[in-house]
């Protein structure tokens, strides 16, 4: 009785890894009754304090809102077209440049696996405890027109400035109009003094600056104060690939299902 009522304290007080080890701990005392108080207890801690640092790399994982959540860094592949520095990346995912504020540029063509790598190297931030939010740039531009619309633009603005990971995914896909452009400007600006952003582009940086500047003729303070603070502070990647990576995908799930039915 004492026993069952010990356990079902833990559970209400929602200690309930603590409670399943001690649950096994009584269910298995030939083995138990051989460690000490102090090992016993240390096991329940242990266990407690593992459950508490899985649910919460859950919850980071969650809050980023990975288009690929299950992306990690063991699961890129290093073909030798697509010209990835394995050692650059794993240098990348020990998070390093979050701490020092930079940025990253991934540039490639569709499909190359842009997108994936960036997640990956969000999940690796997410295991360090670091908050990241990934969202394509066309979302971003109707999250902060809705905002508007909605008289919570401040509040949004401060939501994509206070990650410590910003994944952009899909930057620049379309020339910005002129508010646009400087809305971006301010995300950009507080994350040049603390935090960092992932860029997912098509493009490379000499065009950068007619996208952001929808008006050619006429030279943008605001293109130039947006670049000044992304590519000098970058590290630049560029992924190749003669196949993309929707297509080596397709090839090995279309040889793995001829090979179950061989």
């Amino acid at each position: 009785m004492i026993n069952q009522s010990t356990i079902a304290a833990l559970r209400a007080m929602k200690l309930t890894a603590m409670a399943d080890e001690l649950e096994a701990q009584f269910v298995d005392q030939t083995t138990y009754s051989q460690l000490g108080f102090e090992d016993r207890l240390g096991l329940l801690v242990d266990a407690e304090w593992n459950r508490r640092k899985s649910n919460k790399l859950l919850r980071f994982i969650r809050n980023a809102r990975f288009a690929e959540p299950g992306a990690t860094i063991e699961g890129i592949e290093y073909h030798d077209d697509r010209k990835l520095d394995k050692a650059q990346i794993l240098r990348l995912a020990s998070c390093q440049y979050i701490e020092d504020g930079h940025h990253i540029i991934l540039k490639g063509a569709s499909g190359n696996g842009k997108t994936y790598l960036s997640n990956a190297l969000g999940n690796a931030a997410c295991r360090k405890f670091k908050s990241v939010r990934y969202i394509r740039m066309p979302e971003l531009l109707d999250d902060l027109n809705v905002a508007k619309g909605c008289g919570t633009f401040r509040k949004t603005i401060k939501s994509y400035q206070k990650v410590e990971l910003l994944i952009l995914d899909e930057w620049l896909i379309r020339t910005l109009e002129p508010q646009e452009a400087y809305d971006l400007l301010e995300i950009v600006e507080t994350r040049c003094k603390e935090g960092s952003i992932i860029f997912c582009t098509q493009y490379e940086m000499e065009g950068w600056y007619e996208r952001i500047n929808p008006d050619p003729d006429n030279d943008s303070p605001i293109s130039e104060a947006i670049m000044d603070r992304i590519i000098h502070n970058a590290y630049d990647i560029r992924i190749g690939g003669k196949i993309s990576m929707r297509e080596r995908r397709s090839f090995k799930a279309s040889s793995k299902s001829g090979a179950s039915h061989g």
